[in-house]
C-alpha cells in the first residue's frame, strides 16, 4: 500500500472532525465566491449614470458584509476541526509506531541508532501532522475555490473560461516535474535530520569520554560536516521552491490578464456587443480568485513532499515485522535448561556459537567463562530468546522455547546486566517497573534480600529517592543492587547474571555473593563472570573458546585439569597478588 493511501487510511480513523472541517471549508469558499456576483449586481443595476438609489445598495452592502463575516466564522470552524482531526491522526500514528517498536526484535536496534528511531517517532510524525493541517486544508480550499471560480467564469463568458482551463494541465505537469527532484532532496534532508539527532544523542551519552579524550573539536567538525550536507540539500530545495511558487503563478497570471485585455478590447472595437462594467469587475475579481488558490497549491508542493517522505520513513518502521506482545501466561516452570547442538550466527555464516550442548538442572548454578568474544553472552541471548538459534534447539523443562511466545517465556526469567539500566522515577519504581503485582512490600523485601539497605541507607528519601535517566546520580554499586533487586522481585525460575559484579566494589560484591547463596535455592542461575573468584561455588563451570565449550566441571576439577580455566585463574591471581621482586 502506498504512503498516500496509508495516510488516507489513518485520516479515516478520525473522519468526523476532518469531514466537518471540509464541510465548513466548502461553505466558506462558496460564501466568499458569492461576493463578486453581488458586486456585479450592484454595479450593473444601481450605479447607472443619472440614477442612484442608496436603499438597495445599502441592503446589498449589508448582505456583502454578512457573507464576509460568515466566511470568517466558517473558516474558523474549518481550522478548528481540521486541527483536531490532524492531531488525533498523529496521536494514533505515534501510538502505533511506539507500540510497534516494542514488538521489534533486538537485532533491529543493533543496526539503527536510537537518535534515528526518535526522529521517526517525533520529527517525522510532526511533518505528517502538517500534511493534514496545511496541505489538506490548502488543497481542499484551492480545489473547491478553483471549481467554484470556473463555474462562475463559464456563467460569465464560456470562451474565456475555456482559455483559462489551459492552466490546469500546466500546473499538473509542473507538479510532476517538481516532485521528481523534490522527492530526492527531501529524502536526503530527512535522513540527515535523523543522522543529526543520532549524533547529538550519541554525543550527550558519551560526553564524559569526549571531554576526557579531548575530542570536542573532532566531534564538532563531524557534526558541522553533516550539518553542511543538510544545508546543501536545503539550499537546492529552496532554489526549486523559488522557481515553483510566486514566479510560475505570477507569469501565468500576467499571460492570462493579457489574453483577457486583448479579448475584451478586441470585442469592444470590432463588435457592437458592449461588456458591462459589472461583468468586467466580476471577471477580474474571479481571475484574481483563481490565481490565489493556484498559488496556494504550488506553494504546498514542498510541504506535501516533506510529509510524504516523512510518511515513508514512519511506515518503514511499521512495515518491519514485529511480534505481537502476548498476554498469555504459563505456570512457573522448574527451570531445567537444555542446549541441544546449538549453532548461532548474528549475521550470515559468521558463527559465534558452534554445536553447543549442555544441561542445567533446577536449582543449579552454571557459570560461563571465557575470553571476550567466546560466546558467553550469546548463550544468554538465546535463552532469553532475544535471538533464535541458527541450528539446534533450546529446551526449558522439555519445552522447545521457539514454540513459546517470547513474553510468556520471559515471564519467569530475571536478568541483571553488566551495565544496569535505570529509568526515570524512584528506586521503588525501578525495582517494580510499575508492575501492579509487585507490591511495595515485595520491593522492600527484594532490596533487603540483596543487602541494598546497607548501600542505600544514606539516601534522604530511601526507596522513594528520585532516579534520573540511567541513574547517573547513583554509584555503580547502588545501580547494580537495584537491578539485582528488580530481578528478584519478579521471583524468576531462571536468573541470569551477565557479568553483574564486574563494575562494583569488593564490599558490594560480598553482599551480592552472600545474597546469592540464599536466593539461588530452587532457582536455576546462570552467571557470566570475568572475576573467576566469584564463581568458585558454582555447580558447574563451562569454559568457552571461540564459540565452543572447551572445558566443563567444578572449580576444583578445572584447576586440576591444568587447562584454559587454570591458566585464566592463575593469571587473575597474579594480577590481584603480584610478587614484588627486589633488585640487588
Amino acid at each position: 500500500m502506498s504512503t498516500s493511501k496509508r495516510l488516507t487510511k489513518y485520516a479515516l480513523y478520525f473522519k468526523r472532525p476532518i469531514y466537518l472541517g471540509l464541510f465548513f471549508l466548502t461553505a466558506a469558499v462558496f460564501t466568499e465566491l458569492a461576493g463578486p456576483f453581488i458586486a456585479k449586481y450592484i454595479i450593473d443595476e444601481y450605479m447607472i449614470i443619472g440614477k442612484f438609489d442608496i436603499k438597495p445598495i445599502a441592503w446589498l452592502l449589508c448582505l456583502f458584509l454578512i457573507l464576509a463575516m460568515a466566511t470568517a466564522v466558517l473558516r474558523y470552524f474549518m481550522y478548528i476541526f481540521l486541527q483536531i482531526g490532524a492531531n488525533r491522526v498523529v496521536q494514533k500514528l505515534r501510538k502505533d509506531v511506539f507500540g510497534h517498536i516494542q514488538t521489534l526484535p533486538i537485532q533491529y536496534f543493533d543496526h539503527l541508532p536510537a537518535g534515528k528511531i526518535v526522529a521517526r517517532v517525533t520529527n517525522d510524525t510532526e511533518a505528517i501532522r502538517n500534511l493534514y493541517v496545511q496541505v489538506l486544508s490548502n488543497f481542499a480550499t484551492s480545489i473547491i475555490s478553483v471549481a467554484g471560480v470556473y463555474i462562475a467564469l463559464f456563467i460569465l463568458n464560456w470562451k474565456m473560461a475555456m482559455i483559462a482551463l489551459i492552466m490546469i494541465p500546466i500546473i499538473y505537469l509542473w507538479m510532476i516535474f517538481y516532485r521528481k527532484y523534490a522527492a530526492q532532496y527531501n529524502d536526503v534532508i530527512r535522513t540527515k535530520i535523523a543522522d543529526l539527532n543520532a549524533m547529538i544523542n550519541e554525543s550527550i551519552q558519551g560526553m564524559t569520554i569526549i571531554q576526557a579524550f579531548r575530542r570536542e573539536k573532532q566531534m564538532t567538525k563531524e557534526f558541522d560536516d553533516m550539518n553542511e550536507e543538510h544545508y546543501t540539500y536545503q539550499r537546492k530545495l529552496l532554489f526549486l521552491d523559488s522557481a515553483t511558487s510566486f514566479n510560475l503563478v505570477n507569469t501565468l497570471r500576467l499571460i492570462m490578464f493579457m489574453i483577457f485585455i486583448v479579448y475584451f478590447g478586441t470585442r469592444s472595437i470590432s463588435t457592437t456587443e458592449i461588456v458591462s462594467a459589472g461583468t468586467l469587475y466580476a471577471f477580474v475579481d474571479y481571475l484574481t480568485k483563481l490565481f490565489n488558490p493556484i498559488t496556494n497549491v504550488v506553494n504546498q508542493f514542498s510541504q506535501l513532499e516533506r510529509s510524504l517522505i516523512a510518511g515513508n520513513r514512519v511506515f518503514e518502521v511499521l512495515n518491519t515485522t514485529g511480534e505481537e506482545v502476548s498476554e498469555e501466561t504459563m505456570p512457573r516452570y522448574k527451570g531445567n535448561v537444555v542446549f541441544d547442538s546449538v549453532t548461532f550466527a548474528y549475521k550470515d555464516n559468521d558463527y559465534v556459537l558452534k554445536n553447543i550442548s549442555f544441561e542445567a538442572k533446577q536449582g543449579e548454578t552454571i557459570a560461563l567463562v571465557g575470553h571476550t568474544g567466546s560466546g558467553k553472552s550469546s548463550i544468554m541471548n538465546l535463552l532469553f530468546r532475544f535471538y533464535d538459534p541458527s541450528k539446534g534447539k533450546v529446551f526449558i523443562d522439555g519445552m522447545d522455547v521457539a514454540a513459546l511466545p517470547r513474553q510468556t517465556l520471559r515471564q519467569h526469567m530475571g536478568i541483571v546486566l553488566q551495565d544496569p539500566y535505570l529509568f526515570t522515577g524512584t528506586i521503588a519504581s525501578n525495582v517494580s517497573l510499575n508492575d501492579p503485582k509487585i507490591t511495595r512490600e515485595k520491593v522492600e523485601n527484594a532490596l533487603k534480600a540483596v543487602g541494598a539497605e546497607r548501600v542505600l541507607k544514606n539516601l534522604e528519601k530511601g526507596i522513594d529517592e528520585p532516579v534520573i535517566e540511567k541513574g547517573s546520580t547513583l554509584s555503580s554499586g547502588q545501580r547494580q543492587l537495584i537491578s539485582f533487586a528488580r530481578a528478584l522481585a519478579f521471583d524468576p525460575a531462571i536468573l541470569i547474571l551477565d557479568e553483574a559484579t564486574s563494575n562494583i566494589d569488593t564490599e558490594t560484591e560480598e553482599i551480592i555473593q552472600h545474597a546469592m547463596e540464599v536466593l539461588k535455592k530452587g532457582r536455576t542461575t546462570f552467571i557470566i563472570a570475568h572475576r573467576l573468584s566469584t564463581i568458585k561455588n558454582a555447580d558447574r563451570i563451562l569454559v568457552l573458546d571461540r564459540g565452543v565449550i572447551k572445558e566443563q566441571g567444578t572449580h576444583d576439577e578445572l584447576l586440576a585439569q591444568g587447562g584454559i580455566y587454570d591458566q585464566m585463574y592463575q593469571m587473575q591471581a597474579k594480577s590481584l597478588h603480584p610478587k614484588v621482586q627486589m633488585g640487588s
